[in-house]
């Protein structure tokens, strides 16, 4: 079938919105028409350049949603008509990752996934015969794409499809980084570095989890005050002071839980020197830039913190997405705020443009 997709042709340069075509499902895989799709930082850092692992020509787009148009051999999970969300963070149940408690990152298609291919090495998109490849295994900037049976989440068909879309990626990994990884406990203390889609996820995470204080860290007032709707308790302007800031209100000692979201190493420092003293937890969710360290003073450490990173929250992507749309459908999570502007797929450059103005939280293309 032809379908509009939007194609990075090469690193730095707009993304050219074209006829391609898409092949039908095989083994163990799906076509799903999608609804919406959010424009997400990682569909930028990667057309950019910046990511050393990417590759083109490709069609970006990760964070869709859709609904089930036809499934190929042996798929038992989905069917014709559902709604599903898309996940760049597969899940097979099967592989020893997805076995254990203590990881989501399953391990059953991801070398070719990161190749850009579908788990039989070849691809489904193409242009006058030439392969393109698939980006994070999803390619959700265009009208329909084919992926593999267990990278969909099935949601219910009550979720608004722009809104389900965006926890394909950006509020699930916020979420999950509170609820998944850090496992905020009742009545303590974090802190928050970013009020973009992740962090203020990272926010609403806190709030489910029951934290006490909720301090949210952003140079844009506009950003702090929808991390207060959204739950903050306190918030601070971002810069170096703010560092002094959050241990004077913590008593000198630092919160139970940090979480950095910006993708900034200065700020990641910041957030493993607010961890507590003792058993502080920093969870880096931000993707720095190419060729980028995080420096930290071993005696941050020796003294008690701790730092881990966490992808796409932690999540179980079949399993805890279903859950956290149904926790926004019961109305815990307040979703629809999140999406700021709503642009068609040939705006898609307008919609990165926005993002690089820090212009609203979070653009959806709408495809219907």
């Amino acid at each position: 079938m032809q379908i509009r997709a939007a194609v990075l042709e090469e690193f730095g340069k707009p993304l050219v919105v074209q006829d391609i075509d898409l092949a039908g499902p095989g083994p163990g895989e799906v076509l799903v028409r999608l609804s919406a799709c959010g424009v997400c930082h990682t569909d930028l850092y990667t057309a950019s350049g910046a990511d050393p692992s990417g590759y083109a020509p490709t069609v970006l787009g990760h964070e869709g949603a859709g609904v089930v148009e036809a499934v190929g051999e042996g798929v038992t999970s989905v069917k014709p008509g559902d709604h599903v969300v898309t996940l760049f963070s597969p899940q097979c149940r099967e592989c020893v990752h997805c076995r254990s408690p203590k990881t989501n990152l399953c391990l059953a298609i991801r070398e070719q996934q990161n190749k850009g291919y579908l788990p039989d090495g070849t691809t489904r998109l193409s242009r006058g015969g030439e392969p393109i490849r698939h980006f994070m295994g999803t390619s959700t900037f265009a009208e329909a794409t084919v992926m593999p049976e267990i990278a969909l989440a099935k949601v219910s068909p009550e979720a608004p499809l722009e809104v389900a879309a965006l926890f394909a990626c950006g509020l699930t990994t916020g979420l999950g980084a509170a609820m998944y990884t850090a496992k905020v406990e009742p009545g303590s203390t974090v802190v928050v570095f970013g009020a973009g889609m992740v962090g203020l996820g990272a926010v609403v995470g806190a709030r489910l989890q029951q934290a006490e204080r909720i301090v949210c860290v952003d140079m844009s007032e506009e950003r702090l005050a929808l991390a207060t709707h959204h739950g903050a308790t306190h918030t601070l302007k971002g810069g170096p002071e703010a560092t002094d800031a959050i241990l004077e209100m913590t008593d000198g000692f630092g919160a139970d839980y940090t979480f950095e979201c910006t993708g900034l190493v200065g700020v990641m420092r910041q957030a493993v020197e607010t961890a507590r003293m003792g058993w502080g937890l920093c969870t880096v969710c931000g993707v720095a830039g190419k060729g980028e360290t995080l420096d930290i003073v071993p005696r941050y450490l020796i003294t008690g913190r701790r730092v881990c990173g966490s992808s796409f929250g932690g999540a179980k992507g079949r399993d805890n997405v279903p859950e956290l749309v149904q926790r926004y459908l019961d109305g815990e999570i307040d979703a629809e705020a999140f999406v700021s502007h709503r642009i068609t797929l040939d705006q898609v450059n307008e919609g990165f443009e926005l993002m690089h103005r820090q212009d609203g939280i979070r653009s959806v293309i709408r495809f219907d």
